[in-house]
């Protein structure tokens, strides 16, 4: 099993499991009913889009969970969990499921996505930039430029914490929470191109996490298995990947 420290930011237990993180990964991704059935994407801001059909969560230390979206006849749901109890360990975080083709056709789908996910540990590197981080809220994002984040005005009152790299008073790189659960807060990263390769996005990851945690919330991190800059950042900060998630939309 695939036991992360968390040590002194999370109290209430010493030790998370690669299993309970994929867990919580659902739980701030996508809204449930009460069968734990998945009902909309958990976006923060208002708003509503439907949740993917199904949801598979591969852990590292072999383990898998699943959800299905409440509208998945339970016919299909009991041939879909009959396969996924028989999904071996993985061995390459970008191959697709064993079972991948009868998950496609079992939901008559054609587009799927998937992509490794990262537990944000407390380290150093928040303090390892010359460009110190700077929490953006409400009331202070006017202060600054934010050029090519023009987006980020629609969002800020609900994707908090929200914290960035500012370089000569213009947001170059910033990290806010963009699906929030009472557990677990998912990063949404961005760089302007410029300052891409400076070591800006992995600070600013390390920052959010920081911000995330005097909360009382777990940060987590996770991408899409052809975003290799997204994975790149976090080899740079060491993010120790607890699992895969495999997400199929369709109807």
């Amino acid at each position: 099993m695939l036991l992360i420290q968390t040590e002194k930011e999370n109290p209430e237990a010493s030790l998370l499991s690669s299993n309970k993180l994929m867990n919580m990964h659902a739980e701030a991704l996508f809204t449930h009913d009460d069968k734990m059935r998945l009902r909309s994407i958990n976006e923060p801001w208002p708003g509503e889009r439907p949740a993917p059909r199904f949801f598979l969560g591969r852990t590292m230390d072999g383990k898998t969970i699943c959800r299905f979206r409440h509208d998945v006849p339970s016919s299909v749901v009991e041939q879909l969990k009959s396969l996924i109890k028989v999904e071996p360990a993985i061995r390459d975080i970008h191959a697709t499921p064993k079972h991948y083709e009868s998950y496609m056709s079992l939901l008559h789908a054609e587009q799927f996505t998937m992509g490794p996910c990262y537990y944000v540990p407390d380290t150093s590197l928040a303090d390892a930039s010359s460009e110190k981080p700077v929490t953006i809220t409400q009331e202070n994002i006017t202060k600054w430029d934010y050029s090519g984040f023009e987006w980020l005005a629609s969002e800020i009152e609900y994707a908090q914490p929200c914290v960035a790299i500012v370089h000569h008073e213009q947001i170059v790189s910033l990290c806010r929470s963009v699906r929030i659960s009472c557990h677990a807060h998912e990063a949404g990263l961005e760089t302007l191109h410029d300052f891409r390769g400076r070591g800006y996005a992995a600070h600013v990851v390390a920052s959010w996490a920081q911000a995330v945690r005097r909360i009382g919330a777990i940060p987590l991190y996770s991408t899409f298995c052809d975003n290799f800059s997204s994975q790149r950042v976090a080899a740079k900060a060491n993010l120790p990947i607890y699992g895969v998630n495999f997400t199929i939309y369709s109807r």
